[in-house]
């Protein structure tokens, strides 16, 4: 199931992000790439007016970054628009706190996940990666290991 994400409203439940930061969404962008990457999911991001509207550069395989690209199309339009539109709304998850997008989501049968409980999601440490549990011991370890074998008599 992909995730429709109300940008900015989740960057106003994140702690260590603000909306008065002019990288706040690039930072966002950076977090939710590394969700649907853990997760094996897609993701649409969609912003009010920022950068040139249309489809960012922060684009990657499994998110794709869209900005409102006028003073009259804001990024709740283009969510509404996304929702109506999407042949498949139940298999759809809509980021948001903002009522009228909730509605519509419920309307169309499409999971809802409040920007709140996304922004805990996103704060939860990553999975170590197997290359971390894997690595490789340290010059004091190995010498540890030389002192424990000759003690024993193996070394």
């Amino acid at each position: 199931m992909p995730y429709l994400i109300d940008g900015h409203n989740v960057i106003g439940q994140m702690p260590r992000l603000s909306l008065d930061d002019p990288n706040d969404e690039a930072k966002l962008v950076l977090l939710v790439r590394s969700l649907c990457a853990r997760e094996r999911r897609s993701a649409t991001l969609i912003f009010d007016g920022g950068l040139p509207g249309g489809v960012s550069n922060l684009s990657s395989s499994n998110l794709t970054v869209v900005f409102a690209s006028d003073r009259h199309t804001s990024a709740d339009d283009l969510i509404l628009k996304r929702i109506a539109a999407d042949p498949n709304p139940q298999g759809l998850i809509v980021v948001t706190s903002d009522q009228r997008l909730v509605n519509a989501a419920q309307q169309r049968r499409a999971s809802v996940l409040r920007s709140a409980e996304f922004a805990r999601l996103l704060a939860r440490p990553a999975p170590a990666a197997a290359s971390e549990k894997e690595r490789e011991p340290s010059a004091d370890e190995i010498s540890e290991w030389e002192a424990l074998f000759k003690n024993r008599g193996l070394g």
